[in-house]
C-alpha cells in the first residue's frame, strides 16, 4: 500500500490533522494550568507515532525528519531526540532491483563495468543506497543507486505536503511566521534536485574545484562516465564518521584542532555568495588518519545569492561592533522582518540576547534573572511578525547540524572567538570590493569594541519595562480575535470531515459518494471563507473603535 498515492496522501495529512488537534486541545485545557509533564508525553507520543510512519512509509516523511532533526528552533528537545536516528533506519532494498536499475542505466550487463561489488549496500537512506565496487580499470569506487519507484513516492508525498502546509496556514500561528507557500515550493525544489544524480554530480565537481587548493580538506572524484540520473559513481575514499571519537583519539587527531579547522572549512561557505552545503550530518563528513576532512554526497545544496551576502555581512558586523540597527536593517534585507513588524522592540530583543550570549556569561546572573530575561525575549519574539524567508531554511538547519558536530568535538569551543579570524578576513576580503566602506575603520571599531565590554546588566531594566507595555497593547489585540476562533475551528472540523469522505470516494470509485462529498466539501469551504470574511470584519471594527 505504501506505493500507493492515495493512501500515502491519507494517511500523512490524517496524522497531521491529528497532530494539530491534539496541540490545540492540550493548549486551550491547559490555558490556566500548564502540565509540562504531559506536554512532554504528548510531543515524545507523537514523535514516535511519527517515525514509525516514516520507517514504515520512506519517502519524504525520512527527508523531513532529516531536516527536522537538527531544528532546535521549531521542535522541542523531547521530539527531536526521537527522531535523530530516524536517517538511519531506512531498510535497504533488494540487490536484484539494485543490479536492475545499473544495467538499465548503462544499457549493458553490470559485469562489463565493474567487478568485485558488494551485493549488501554499506549504506541506506531515503533517496538512494550506496555499494563499493571497482571498476574494470581498477579503480576503486563507490556507486550510489536511486530507490526504486522513489520519484512516484515524493511525488505524491509533497501533494500531501501541500495539503498539511495549507492547513497549517490558515489554521495555526505558523502562518504568521512561516511563509509557508515558499517554504512548500523551496523543499520541492532542493528535494527533486537531490532525485537527480546529474544534478548531484554537477554539484560535486563544483566543491572539488572549490576547495582544489585548501591542504586539509578533500573532495571525492567522480567518474561522469557511469554516473546517470539514477546512479551515481564516485571515488572510495577511506575515513571514519567526523563524531567518532574513539577513532579520532586512536589515530591521535587533536579534537580541538580539528572543531577549528570543520569551523573553517565550513563558514567559508556560508560567508560568501554561491552554493553551501544544506545536508552536512556527521554521515556527510568524514575524518582520515592524517586528520583531513572529508565533505561528501553533495544532493542537496542551497544558495547564498549576491545581495544576500552583503546583507549577512552587515548583520555579522552589526552584531560584533553592537550596531543593533544595522543588525536590525539585515534581517529587515533578509526578508526576515514582515512590513507591520515593530523593528525598536525587535532591536531591543537583539541587544538584549547579544548581551547575555557573547558579551556576559550568563553564570555572572543568577538563575531567575537569566531565565526571566530569556522567557521575555522569546515572548517579544514569538509574537512579532517575523518569518523564516524559504530560502534560509535549509541554511539554518546547515549551521544548526554543523554546530552540533563542533560541540561534540570540543564542548568548550568558544564559537564567537574562533570565528573572529575568518569573519575578520572575510570583512576585509568584502570591504576591499565595496568602496562605500573603510576595512581599516572597520576593524579598528571591531577591536575597539571587543576590548571595551560594558556589563550588560545596567541596561536590562528599561528594555523589559518597555517590552512589558508592548506586551500589553499584543495582548488586547489577540483578545479581539480569541472570540472568533470557535467559527474557524467548526469549519476546519466541516472541511476535515470533507476531505477524508472525498478520499474514501475516490478510492472505492463510488459516483454518488463523490458528488455528496464534494457538494459537503464546497459548502464546507464556503463557511471557511464566510467565517474568515466575518472574523477579520469584526477585528476591524473592534480596532477602529479603539
Amino acid at each position: 500500500m505504501k506505493f500507493n498515492s492515495l493512501y500515502r496522501i491519507i494517511i500523512i495529512v490524517w496524522m497531521s490533522v491529528k497532530f494539530f488537534i491534539q496541540l490545540e486541545t492540550f493548549r486551550r485545557k491547559s490555558k490556566h494550568s500548564w502540565d509540562q509533564e504531559r506536554w512532554q508525553k504528548l510531543l515524545k507520543k507523537q514523535a514516535i507515532e511519527y517515525k514509525g510512519k516514516a520507517i514504515r512509509l520512506e519517502g519524504l516523511l525520512v527527508k523531513l525528519g532529516q531536516f527536522l532533526s537538527t531544528r532546535a528552533d521549531i521542535l522541542p528537545k523531547v521530539f527531536l531526540e526521537e527522531i535523530d536516528d530516524l536517517v538511519d533506519r531506512v531498510p535497504s532494498f533488494p540487490w536484484d532491483k539494485a543490479k536492475r536499475i545499473l544495467e538499465e542505466e548503462w544499457s549493458s550487463d553490470y559485469n562489463d563495468v565493474i567487478k568485485n561489488i558488494s551485493e549488501r549496500p554499506i549504506a541506506s537512506a531515503s533517496i538512494g543506497q550506496v555499494y563499493r565496487a571497482n571498476l574494470i580499470t581498477g579503480e576503486d569506487v563507490a556507486i550510489k543507486i536511486r530507490r526504486p519507484a522513489i520519484r512516484k513516492i515524493i511525488k505524491a508525498d509533497f501533494k500531501a505536503l501541500r495539503i498539511v502546509f495549507w492547513l497549517m496556514d490558515k489554521f495555526t500561528s505558523y502562518g504568521n511566521q512561516l511563509d509557508l507557500s515558499r517554504l512548500y515550493e523551496e523543499v520541492r525544489n532542493v528535494i527533486e534536485d537531490e532525485l537527480d544524480f546529474k544534478k548531484e554530480l554537477k554539484n560535486g565537481l563544483h566543491f572539488q574545484e572549490r576547495y582544489k587548493d585548501s591542504p586539509g580538506y578533500r573532495i571525492p572524484n567522480y567518474i561522469s562516465e557511469w554516473s546517470t540520473k539514477k546512479v551515481l559513481v564516485m571515488e572510495w575514499i577511506e575515513g571514519a564518521r567526523i563524531t567518532d571519537l574513539s577513532y579520532i583519539e586512536d589515530k591521535g587527531i587533536n579534537r580541538n584542532d580539528l572543531a577549528r579547522k570543520l569551523l573553517k572549512g565550513y563558514l567559508e561557505q556560508l560567508l560568501q555568495e554561491g552554493q553551501f552545503h544544506a545536508d552536512p550530518h556527521s554521515g556527510n563528513i568524514l575524518i582520515q588518519e592524517d586528520g583531513t576532512i572529508v565533505f561528501i554526497d553533495f544532493g542537496m545544496v542551497g544558495h547564498i545569492e549576491a545581495r544576500d551576502a552583503l546583507s549577512i555581512r552587515k548583520l555579522i558586523t552589526g552584531v560584533v561592533l553592537s550596531q543593533y540597527r544595522d543588525v536590525t536593517n539585515a534581517l529587515e534585507e533578509l526578508r526576515f522582518l514582515l512590513p507591520n513588524s515593530d523593528k525598536r522592540q525587535i532591536e531591543k530583543a537583539i541587544q538584549t540576547l547579544v548581551t547575555l550570549f557573547v558579551e556576559q556569561d550568563l553564570t555572572m546572573m543568577d538563575e531567575d534573572t537569566a531565565e526571566q530575561v530569556l522567557r521575555e525575549v522569546q515572548t517579544l519574539v514569538n509574537k512579532q511578525p517575523i518569518q523564516l524567508p524559504s530560502e534560509f531554511a535549509f541554511l539554518g538547519r546547515a549551521i544548526s547540524t554543523i554546530v552540533g558536530i563542533l560541540y561534540s568535538l570540543d564542548p568548550e569551543i568558544n564559537l564567537i572567538e574562533e570565528g573572529k579570524p575568518i569573519v575578520q578576513e572575510w570583512i576585509n576580503r568584502e570591504e576591499s570590493a565595496d568602496k562605500r566602506y573603510d576595512p581599516t575603520k572597520v576593524l579598528r571599531q571591531l577591536y575597539a569594541r571587543l576590548t571595551s565590554i560594558e556589563n550588560p546588566l545596567d541596561r536590562l531594566s528599561n528594555e523589559l519595562d518597555q517590552h512589558r507595555e508592548w506586551e500589553e497593547t499584543v495582548r488586547r489585540k489577540e483578545s479581539y480575535s480569541r472570540s472568533m476562533l470557535w467559527n474557524k475551528h467548526y469549519s476546519f472540523t466541516l472541511l476535515l470531515f470533507s476531505m477524508i469522505g472525498f478520499f474514501i470516494s475516490l478510492s472505492l470509485k463510488m459516483s454518488d459518494l463523490l458528488l455528496a462529498t464534494s457538494i459537503s466539501g464546497g459548502i464546507s469551504i464556503l463557511v471557511v471563507i464566510i467565517t474568515n470574511a466575518f472574523e477579520r470584519r469584526i477585528w476591524k471594527k473592534k480596532e477602529r473603535s479603539n
